[in-house]
C-alpha cells in the first residue's frame, strides 16, 4: 500500500531533500545538491519566488520506507500574466514503480483542479533559473550542479501515464582549446571599431555586483520571446545574487557595452563543480567547502551558465567579442572543454551562437504535458 505524506514539517522537509541521496547512492553520474541550499529554496520566508507562487511537497511511503517525492507548483505570474493555466511538478524522484509515480502525480492534479488549471507540465522548478526536464538520452555522463539527473524509467513512467513531450532541451560539449580564435579576434576588432562596443572584465566579485541588476534586465529582454519564459523580478534578483555569486569566478564574467554605456551582451561561465558536490555529499561544512575552493581554482571544464544578447544587437557579431575574451581567460586557466547547460531546442538564436564550434549533443531532456 502506498501512503502519501505532505512534507510540512522541518523533519519531513529534510526527508524530502535527502530522499535522492538514497535513491542514487553509488550512482557515478548523479550530482547531489547542497542540502541547506535545497531547504532554503523551499522556504517561503527565504525564497522570494513565493510572492508569486505556491508549492506543496509530498513523500510517498511503501512498507514504511520512502519510495518517492514530488513538488506541486503554481507560478501565479505565469498564470495571471501569460494566461497559461498550468500546474507544474518538480523535484520528482521515484523508485521504479509506476504506481508510486501515479500516486504522487495525483497530488499535483488535485492542486491543479482546485485552482481550475487545465494542464500539468514538468518536471520543472519555480522559474527559468531552476532545474528543468527529465533526462531522455545521455545517462552515462555526469550531471551538473544546475541540472537534475534521473534513471531511464522516469521517461517510461510518464509516457505510460499518457504524458506527451512539451519542450526539448539540449546539452552539448565542445573543445574551446581547439578553436582557431584568430577569425574571432579579427571580427572582434572590427566590431568594436564599428559599433563602439567594449568589454568589461573582472578580477573581484565586488566589482561585478553593480552590474548584476542590469544584466538581469537584459536577461529578461533577451529571453522574453520564448514561450516558456517567466521574467525575473526585482526581489528574485537579490536572492539569486546571494545564492550564486560566491560560485562565480570573476574572470569568467563578461559584460559587453555599447558606446553609450548600455549593456548589450553578457556571458557567465562557471567552473564545473560536479565532482566537488559529489565529494561534499550535500554539506559545505566541515570540509565540503574545501572541495569547492579547489574546483574553483583548478579545473579543465566549465559550464556556460548564462548568455544573453540584446535582440536589437543580435546581428552585429557581438559574440565574437565575448568568445575572444573567454578564450583569453580559458587559456590562462587551462580550460579544455565547455559544457552548454540545457537550452531549448527551439531557441535558434542560442543554437546559432555555437554552430561554428562543432558542439556534440551528449544529453537530451524534456518536459512533459498532460491535460487535466
Amino acid at each position: 500500500m502506498i501512503t502519501l505524506l505532505e512534507a510540512n514539517t522541518p523533519q519531513l522537509m529534510k526527508a524530502f531533500v535527502k530522499f535522492p541521496f538514497e535513491l542514487y547512492k553509488n550512482n557515478p553520474y548523479w550530482v547531489p545538491p547542497l542540502i541547506q541550499d535545497e531547504l532554503d529554496t523551499f522556504d517561503r520566508s527565504k525564497n522570494p519566488v513565493f510572492a508569486n507562487a505556491e508549492a506543496y511537497y509530498y513523500l510517498a511511503q511503501k512498507e514504511g520506507k520512502i519510495v518517492g517525492r514530488i513538488a506541486a507548483i503554481i507560478n501565479w505570474e505565469e498564470v495571471n500574466n501569460q494566461g497559461k493555466r498550468k500546474v507544474r511538478f518538480g523535484w520528482w524522484d521515484v523508485v521504479d514503480d509506476i504506481a508510486v509515480t501515479e500516486a504522487l502525480l495525483e497530488k499535483v492534479y488535485e492542486l491543479g483542479r482546485l485552482n481550475t488549471m487545465d494542464h500539468v507540465e514538468g518536471p520543472m522548478g519555480f522559474s527559468n533559473l531552476d532545474k528543468v526536464g527529465v533526462v531522455t538520452e545521455g545517462f552515462d555522463r555526469i550531471a551538473s550542479m544546475i541540472t537534475w539527473y534521473n534513471y531511464p524509467y522516469y521517461k517510461e513512467h510518464l509516457e505510460q501515464l499518457g504524458y506527451r513531450k512539451e519542450k526539448e532541451y539540449l546539452e552539448s560539449v565542445f573543445s574551446f582549446s581547439n578553436i582557431d580564435i584568430a577569425p574571432y579576434a579579427r571580427a572582434a576588432t572590427y566590431i568594436k571599431e564599428r559599433y563602439g562596443f567594449y568589454c568589461k572584465n573582472f578580477t573581484t566579485t565586488d566589482a561585478i555586483l553593480p552590474y548584476i541588476d542590469e544584466m538581469f534586465d537584459l536577461f529578461n529582454k533577451s529571453y522574453a520571446r520564448l514561450a516558456s519564459f517567466v521574467a525575473i523580478n526585482e526581489v528574485q534578483k537579490s536572492f539569486i545574487k546571494e545564492k550564486y555569486i560566491g560560485l562565480v569566478k570573476p574572470e569568467y564574467v563578461k559584460f559587453i557595452f555599447d558606446k553609450n554605456g548600455k549593456m548589450v551582451c553578457f556571458g557567465i561561465v562557471m567552473p564545473s563543480f560536479s565532482e566537488a558536490l559529489q565529494k561534499a555529499k550535500g554539506k559545505l561544512f566541515p570540509f565540503g567547502f574545501l572541495h569547492f575552493l579547489k574546483a574553483k581554482k583548478r579545473h579543465n571544464e566549465v559550464l556556460f551558465y548564462l548568455i544573453g544578447i540584446d535582440p536589437d544587437q543580435q546581428n552585429k557579431g557581438v559574440t565574437a567579442i565575448v568568445f575572444e575574451e573567454f578564450h583569453k581567460s580559458f587559456s590562462k586557466h587551462g580550460v579544455q572543454s565547455c559544457i552548454r547547460t540545457p537550452e531549448l531546442e527551439e531557441n535558434m538564436a542560442i543554437q546559432n551562437i555555437w554552430k561554428n564550434f562543432s558542439p556534440e549533443v551528449f544529453r537530451r531532456r524534456r518536459t512533459y504535458r498532460k491535460s487535466l
